[in-house]
């Protein structure tokens, strides 16, 4: 069993009031936000993480939200970065990307693969589909989350797996010259679907439109479980 430690990350100085008055945490007005304040929250949370590294957990992870103070995670990205050069040992575990709000997965690509080479491959890259807020803080349509998610997922597997230079001409996104020059440090980054924190998407997210209830999640965890060698106890009921 391996062990990961993960926290929201929030901007700890508003009060629950401004967010019962708001109704909710996305678009409470950054008019409460304090930069000394949240200078501090940053440079905490990365404590933290090497803090954790320090207790002995094999995995820290960040994820990504925009738009409210519940998460200070709007570029997860810049935080992994920082942590693949001040921690040594443990996995950096992205929760995840939200693929169908970015414009430039080719630029996504050579990201991760630079922070996987500084950290000498302990970067694990995780990939979402995003919350409602997500679309709308970054004007994307939702009618097309999944569409953008399965192209820009594919893109980037192939940017780190198909020699360049070449050119791509897809539904959403359009390339000519496709040949990133820092690749991943690890082959696990290189093959998500040999990854077992990286599932295939079609069986997490192929749903008939609706998400699966928990326990199906957990069915398809248990059954991938078994497909890649590891030995799931227990069921889902």
């Amino acid at each position: 069993m391996k062990l990961g430690y993960f926290t929201e990350r929030p901007y700890r100085w508003v009060s629950e009031d401004e967010v019962l008055k708001n109704r909710a945490f996305f678009a409470v007005s950054n008019s409460l936000f304090d930069r000394e304040k949240a200078a501090d929250d940053y440079n905490y949370y990365l404590d933290e993480a090497c803090y954790a590294e320090e207790l002995g957990f094999d995995h820290v992870a960040l994820n990504e939200h925009h738009g409210n103070p519940f998460c200070m995670g709007g570029v997860m990205n810049v935080e992994a970065a920082i942590l693949a050069r001040i921690t040594k040992r443990v996995k950096i575990l992205l929760i995840g990307n939200p693929l169908p709000v970015l414009k430039h997965p080719l630029r996504m690509a050579e990201e991760l693969a630079e922070i996987d080479l500084i950290s000498r491959g302990r970067l694990i890259a995780g990939w979402v589909r995003g919350a409602g807020s997500e679309q709308f803080f970054n004007n994307a349509n939702p009618a097309y989350n999944r569409e953008y998610f399965n192209e820009a997922h594919d893109f980037i597997v192939q940017a780190w797996t198909r020699p360049g230079p070449w050119r791509y001409e897809g539904k959403h996104f359009h390339y000519r010259h496709v040949n990133p020059w820092a690749l991943p440090y690890s082959k696990r980054i290189l093959y998500p679907d040999k990854d077992f924190w990286n599932m295939n998407f079609s069986e997490m997210y192929d749903s008939g439109g609706e998400l699966w209830k928990v326990r199906n999640t957990f069915s398809v965890t248990a059954w991938r479980c078994r497909e890649t060698g590891h030995v799931a106890t227990g069921t889902a009921g």
